[in-house]
């Protein structure tokens, strides 16, 4: 009897122990379950906030192209113009004698939103093996500068190189992402008289208006594109060809110029429609960019223009003679047929928030085939280069909207 009672203790103690111990482990697993849903809960919550600051950077229907400049010298300039390696002379306008360097640390702030820091190393990523091509004239070849100078100081030595063998494109390539970022001289986007990059100062200016394939074979596989054509059509008529300039049976008729460049651009559209792969390219349009050739429109004497301007126009809306509000309107025009047909290509409005600048220019500071003589410098109304833009400066601006897009 002894030895049964004690082999019943034996069983209650060691059953009382088991029991303990689930007691503990469900405990444990109520505390972990406790803990677990906790985490969640706040891992959501921290999600939650992460959305909706990327919101606050990026809302729905947030005008990047509203806003105001914001003064700047902690994160701007983005790169140093001496530190860039493949900088253009033409806007080098430290290099070639400006002294007041405020306008690098300007940044466009819009009214409801930010702009998306420039990440040069998630660009080169979003372009590993493909190309970006900017197209058009010597503004957008500014902008495809700036581009370069974004992205080239993230790029070790010898591991980047640009190659232009005389055409009209020119290509940097990032060997390690098989990234091309490419400009492509076209200043009318059409055929015309001017297509040569270098010799190609007409004042006679002739266009094909219904041929673009000559330009449009260099660009064709790009993966994303961005155009622009606006000053060289700024005549009062222009000479449209129908035939070659090969042949002398073409028939020559001058035309209004917005006619003509409703032509060009409705020549360029089509083309786009048949060839361009909607699933994989972004296509870009900027606007107008604006000159600041008559200082009479910002007060100042009749006669004078950009020279010796350090500060920006202050008056909100501000829209110079530089600018062409009937041009705009057929660009969106052919925008707005285009996405009827299922082309979707983006309009970056550059067009106000430059207009301000008038400070930006390269004035004489500058170099054209070779730098302006003391001679020419001392003429700056007839010298001062107020169409184009200093880097670092306005075109990163563009850039960084553009940038905005692509990862939109």
């Amino acid at each position: 009897m002894v030895k049964k009672s004690n082999i019943s203790s034996d069983f209650l103690a060691a059953a009382v122990d088991v029991r303990c111990t689930f007691q503990t482990l469900v405990v444990l697993i109520v505390a972990a379950l406790v803990v677990g849903a906790v985490y969640l809960t706040a891992e959501s919550g921290y999600l939650m906030q992460e959305d909706e600051e990327e919101q606050k950077v990026r809302p729905a229907g947030c005008d990047l192209f509203s806003g105001r400049w914001v003064y700047d010298n902690e994160s701007y300039p983005l790169y140093k113009e001496e530190e860039c390696t493949f900088m253009s002379d033409q806007l080098a306008c430290g290099k070639f004698g400006r002294s007041d360097l405020s306008f690098q640390h300007w940044r466009w702030q819009p009214h409801q939103c930010d702009l998306p820091r420039y990440n040069a190393t998630a660009l080169l990523e979003r372009l590993r093996n493909k190309r970006l091509v900017f197209v058009g004239d010597s503004l957008n070849r500014g902008q495809w500068v700036s581009m370069v100078c974004l992205v080239d100081k993230v790029i070790p030595r010898g591991r980047k190189y640009m190659h232009n063998n005389g055409s009209a494109l020119i290509t940097f390539k990032a060997k390690d992402y098989n990234a091309k970022i490419e400009f492509y001289w076209a200043p009318l986007l059409v055929e015309s008289n001017s297509d040569d990059p270098v010799s190609h100062r007409l004042p006679d200016r002739i266009v094909r208006a219904q041929a673009i394939e000559k330009h449009a074979r260099h660009w064709n596989d790009a993966d994303i594109l961005v155009f622009n054509t606006y000053l060289w059509w700024r005549r009062p008529q222009i000479k449209v060809l129908w035939g070659s300039f090969n042949t002398s049976d073409g028939i020559y008729k001058k035309i209004k110029m917005l006619r003509s460049y409703e032509m060009a651009l409705k020549t360029w559209s089509d083309w786009l429609e048949i060839h361009v792969n909607r699933t994989k390219t972004q296509l870009f349009f900027m606007s107008m960019s604006p000159t600041h050739e008559r200082a009479e429109e910002w007060g100042r004497m009749k006669g004078e223009n950009c020279y010796s301007e350090t500060e920006m126009i202050s008056k909100e809306g501000f829209i110079g003679d530089g600018t062409d509000p009937n041009m705009m309107r057929i660009v969106d025009s052919a925008l707005g047929e285009l996405k009827a047909r299922g082309v979707n290509v983006q309009m970056i409005n550059i067009t106000q928030l430059s207009e301000y600048r008038k400070e930006g220019h390269p004035s004489i500071h500058r170099k054209q085939w070779e730098p302006l003589t003391e001679e020419q410098k001392s003429n700056p109304l007839g010298y001062a280069d107020c169409i184009h833009w200093c880097l670092p400066g306005v075109p990163d601006v563009w850039n960084e909207l553009l940038y905005a897009y692509i990862f939109n």
